[in-house]
């Protein structure tokens, strides 16, 4: 890899099982974040054998096994694949720290984010700041507001400078993740995220809150943007509890009505039939984690079958 000052630098984390989403994460980096580089952290072996054998452009991978220090090993056994995956992220910056000198900004990118737009635009704010760390709020509905427990900040587009002050606020977060980063909540905290809800006080000299919260959507702020400017287009939109339930059905979201964002959705299972179908031409399988079949599930089964009359009523599940 020849890597120059130039790229963006960004860093993601998944497993084989969420192979497609990457791909599609990987897509619209290519679309709209030329030039970068793009470093994956990868979760278990499969996911290393299909990556090496897709040869992504501008893409180092990370096999799990050659990252993990004794604090990360040490705490493993006690975490669940999720939770251990959240322990990583506060990490995953100084994986390429350490491997590539010439980075001077890192910028986490959860596997189930897409852009839409450059992630420049929300860089440019950054780099104005004068900061050394860069965060985003959910910007929740209100009717979906979530703050008490799963924070007010996300963590899913997180940059970090390559200063003292940026490396100070990441070993802050790696420390306490390390102590405690569970699914669940407890004593003020819950996973990884909550860690970060006082970070504008904590390190009110360090970190920049992103002030174009309009640009970063999700399914529980999307009605809420639309309804604020309908022509709106964000920079990026996090595909959140997104999953493959088989080759043929995806779940599209949960628990939040998203109203004309469907639009989104439907870009996006653009992206991932194009994923489909290269990872036939490699003869790799679509992974996919099965729902559990409920009393009766038979009966919904048999209902969208008969309802599939379009390529997206195939490949989706409308959550209707």
């Amino acid at each position: 890899m020849h890597f120059t000052e130039d790229k963006e630098c960004f860093v993601t984390l998944f497993d084989s099982k969420y192979l497609p989403m990457g791909m599609c994460l990987h897509q619209s980096l290519m679309e709209h974040a030329q030039p970068f580089h793009l470093w994956i952290v990868c979760m278990d072996d499969l996911a290393v054998t299909q990556l090496r054998q897709l040869n992504l452009p501008h893409v180092t991978l990370l096999p799990l096994a050659e990252v993990e220090t004794d604090a990360l090993l040490g705490v493993k056994p006690g975490r669940s694949r999720g939770e251990y995956c959240w322990t990583l992220t506060p990490f995953t910056p100084q994986f390429v720290f350490d491997r590539e000198p010439a980075a001077q900004r890192v910028t986490y990118l959860d596997a189930d984010l897409f852009f839409f737009d450059r992630p420049s635009i929300l860089l440019e704010e950054f780099a104005r700041s004068g900061k050394d760390v860069l965060i985003t709020p959910h910007a929740y509905s209100p009717e979906y507001d979530q703050s008490e427990t799963s924070g007010i900040f996300c963590v899913q587009f997180m940059s970090f400078r390559r200063t003292e002050g940026g490396l100070a606020v990441m070993r802050w977060w790696q420390e306490r993740c390390v102590e405690w980063c569970f699914a669940r909540f407890e004593d003020g905290k819950f996973g990884d995220q909550k860690y970060l809800d006082d970070w504008p006080q904590r390190f009110p000299d360090q970190v920049h809150v992103l002030r174009q919260v309009e640009k970063t959507w999700a399914p529980w702020n999307v009605r809420r943007f639309l309804a604020e400017d309908g022509a709106a287009k964000p920079v990026l939109y996090h595909f959140h509890s997104l999953k493959i339930q088989s080759p043929s059905r995806i779940h599209l979201y949960g628990g939040y009505r998203i109203g004309a964002g469907r639009w989104l959705y439907d870009r996006y299972l653009d992206a991932m039939i194009g994923v489909y179908g290269v990872l036939r031409q490699h003869r790799m399988p679509i992974p996919f984690i099965a729902p559990v079949v409920q009393r009766f599930q038979w009966l919904r089964n048999l209902k969208h079958w008969l309802l599939r009359t379009s390529t997206y009523h195939h490949m989706a599940d409308h959550n209707r």
